[in-house]
């Protein structure tokens, strides 16, 4: 078989050039491993967090006692994958003071998966075992319109769960085209596909 290096060398999907820790916001996905549910469930338009999905919330709710430059924002568990809003403060470590250490948005979401995935193998007493997809997917918001229509996107996701291309029910997104009975995003807003992990990004930033 001919040598295929893509085939062994996993392809980045964050935006060639671009400094990840500039401040700034970034809509986040992160999925479980094989689309996994394991947060919980939607019961009337509403998701249920169980005891798995609590862990994840208190894990991303103590994100700013660890990274003082990070603000939260708009934030779901969904039984599957969840989405979010980062926020890179600027002004954290002006001053008089040494400024911490700054780290950037791979850093900060490898710490959530980590701390999280370290916490619930505790819960559910599976050392070792795989809670995340590897990589996640991320867009950076580039004004306020952008940022409502993201925020209302994910206050809406619970609602659309029967439509999610991440439910379980979902053909899987093959990357070609969205398949019929799939929500529609938000005016602007291209929602993450399954197979993120092998994509990149377009000239305008977006997942291709």
């Amino acid at each position: 078989m001919k040598y295929n290096p893509e085939m062994l060398h996993r392809r980045s999907i964050r935006l060639q050039g671009y400094d990840y820790s500039r401040a700034g916001a970034y809509f986040v996905t992160m999925c479980t491993k094989n689309r996994a549910c394991l947060f919980g469930e939607v019961l009337d338009g509403q998701m249920q967090l169980n005891d798995v999905g609590e862990i994840l919330q208190a894990t991303r709710d103590a994100l700013p006692d660890h990274y003082p430059h990070v603000e939260l924002d708009a934030w779901v568990i969904m039984p599957n994958h969840a989405h979010g809003i980062i926020v890179l403060d600027s002004t954290v470590g002006a001053g008089f003071k040494p400024a911490p250490t700054r780290h950037g948005l791979p850093e900060i979401v490898r710490a959530l998966k980590t701390f999280s995935s370290r916490r619930i193998n505790e819960l559910r007493q599976t050392p070792g075992a795989k809670i995340w997809q590897r990589n996640y997917w991320e867009h950076i918001v580039r004004n306020e319109s952008e940022m409502n229509h993201i925020r209302e996107y994910i206050q809406n996701n619970p609602g659309q769960w029967e439509m999610d291309r991440l439910h379980p029910n979902q053909p899987a997104f093959n990357g070609t085209g969205v398949g019929a009975g799939f929500k529609p995003a938000p005016t602007g807003i291209r929602e993450p596909s399954i197979g993120y992990n092998v994509v990149r990004h377009n000239a305008e930033g977006w997942m291709a």
